[in-house]
């Protein structure tokens, strides 16, 4: 029988494991933004470090919170998170629009959230006036895969991978 810490198997609409508490959320808001944002932190890691061209790379984000009680923490839109490679936010060039409403992450005291995406080693590049969209390969070489949080400070972190003929 798996442990009872509260937590299910689902997710919600943006990859985090539904493990929201009344309770928690009700004291977070009592924690100074300031504060709570600089509680974050987050850490990527990737499958490995050197992949062929077209390979897909799976992607490990963990954001998690240090203090030892809950924290509701707004962010400046919609997004509550991201990725980028090599400074593209989701390996794309398209241009993304997003509401001015705020987001809100909600923490357990020292709660991890764990976050897993795969890119498949491709840049979105959006055509235009008559130009199609389309997907190129990754060139060889080395890439920089980041993940942040989207609040002012913006926790981050980044690796480097490799791609090799």
């Amino acid at each position: 029988m798996p442990p009872s810490n509260g937590a299910t198997d689902r997710q919600d609409r943006y990859g985090f494991d539904d493990t929201s508490s009344p309770i928690a959320a009700a004291l977070g808001k009592f924690v100074p933004q300031s504060v709570a944002r600089r509680s974050l932190s987050v850490t990527v890691e990737t499958d490995r470090e050197v992949y062929a061209p077209g390979d897909p790379v799976e992607l490990t984000v963990v954001i998690e919170n240090s203090l030892p009680l809950p924290v509701a923490v707004e962010t400046e839109t919609r997004r509550l998170w991201g990725w980028t490679v090599d400074g593209e936010l989701e390996a794309s060039d398209e241009r993304v629009y997003l509401s001015d409403a705020a987001g809100t992450l909600s923490f357990r005291a020292k709660e991890r959230k764990v976050l897993t995406h795969t890119w498949d080693g491709r840049f979105k590049r959006v055509g235009g006036e008559g130009e199609p969209t389309r997907w190129v390969e990754a060139e060889p070489g080395v890439h920089e895969i980041g993940a942040f949080v989207d609040v002012p400070e913006k926790p981050e972190d980044s690796v480097e991978i490799r791609i090799e003929k």
